[in-house]
C-alpha cells in the first residue's frame, strides 16, 4: 500500500509595508525657519492626517474666511463672479460683504460643514470696526482641514481657480511657491498683527498638499508677518513631495 504524504508549501515571504514617513520634523523645521521673528504655526498634510507644529490656537480667520463665503455666495447667485474675483484675488472687503449678504450665516455654515469643520461663522460684533465673519476663530489645523477637502466641495472649482490668481502684492508666503491660496491679516486689540494663509501647495507632480500657516510677529507688523510666512512656505516648498497629497485634488490647472 502506498502512502501519500501531504507537505504544506513553505509560507510565502511577505515584505512588511513601509512605515509612513514621519513628516513632523519637516513641519517643525518650517516653523523654526520663522520663529526668530515671532510666533509661528503650521499645519500640513501627513500620511496619517494633518500634522501641526508651533502655534496652534484658534485665532481670527480674517480674510481667509472669504474662500468659503465665496463658494456659498456663488451657489446662491452665480452672477456674483466679479465680486468673488475681487474678494479672493485682491481681498476686497466691500466685495466680500456683498458675497456674505447673499451667502448668509446658513449658507456659509453649510460650506464650512462640508469642509469638515465643526466651527460656524461668527455673527457677533466682537470688534465693530471689522467684519463679524472675519473674527471666526480658526486654528491652523482647521484651515489645513479646509484645504484638504476644498476641491471636493460643490462649487469650489471657480474659487480655487481664483486662489491661483492672487494679486502680486499679496503673493508672499504660499504665493512664492505657486500655491492656490487665500491670505488674511489684521491687528489684535493692541495693534499687533497676525498674518495667515491656507491653501494647496504643489508637490511637483501635478498634485497638491494641504497647508495652513500663521504668524504673530514679535514687532507686530504686517511686513514681518509676510516675511515669516515666506520663510515657512519656502521651507515647505523645498520638500513638498515628502508630504501627503490632499484628499481632494484640484484639476483645473
Amino acid at each position: 500500500m502506498t502512502s501519500t504524504e501531504f507537505v504544506s508549501p513553505p509560507a510565502q515571504s511577505v515584505e512588511p509595508a513601509p512605515a509612513p514617513a514621519d513628516v513632523r520634523p519637516l513641519v517643525d523645521a518650517a516653523v523654526q525657519a520663522a520663529s526668530h521673528l515671532g510666533t509661528a504655526g503650521a499645519a500640513v498634510g501627513g500620511p496619517e492626517g494633518i500634522v501641526v507644529a508651533g502655534f496652534t490656537e484658534p485665532t481670527p480667520a480674517w480674510s481667509t474666511i472669504k474662500a468659503p463665503i465665496a463658494i456659498a455666495a456663488l451657489r446662491a447667485d452665480p452672477s456674483l463672479s466679479p465680486d468673488a474675483a475681487a474678494a479672493i484675488t485682491a481681498s476686497d472687503n466691500d466685495a466680500a460683504q456683498r458675497l456674505y449678504t447673499v451667502a448668509g450665516e446658513a449658507g456659509t455654515n453649510a460650506v464650512l460643514a462640508e469642509l469638515g469643520l465643526g466651527t460656524g461663522v461668527n455673527t457677533a460684533p466682537l470688534r465693530p470696526e471689522f467684519s463679524t465673519y472675519g473674527q471666526t476663530p480658526l486654528s491652523v489645523a482647521d484651515e489645513a482641514t479646509m484645504a484638504n477637502t476644498l476641491a471636493c466641495v460643490s462649487g469650489a472649482g471657480e474659487v480655487l481657480g481664483l486662489m491661483g490668481q492672487v494679486d502680486p502684492g499679496q503673493s508672499y508666503g504660499l504665493g512664492t511657491q505657486g500655491a492656490l491660496f487665500k491670505g488674511g491679516w489684521g491687528p489684535d486689540e493692541s495693534g499687533m498683527y497676525q498674518v495667515r494663509q491656507f491653501g494647496l501647495l504643489p508637490r511637483g507632480n501635478g498634485t497638491y498638499v494641504p497647508v495652513a500657516l500663521t504668524a504673530l510677529p514679535a514687532d507686530g507688523t504686517y511686513e514681518t508677518g509676510q516675511q515669516m510666512l515666506s520663510a515657512m512656505a519656502q521651507n515647505l516648498g523645498e520638500q513638498a513631495d515628502a508630504f501627503a497629497p490632499a484628499a481632494c485634488q484640484h484639476s483645473g490647472g
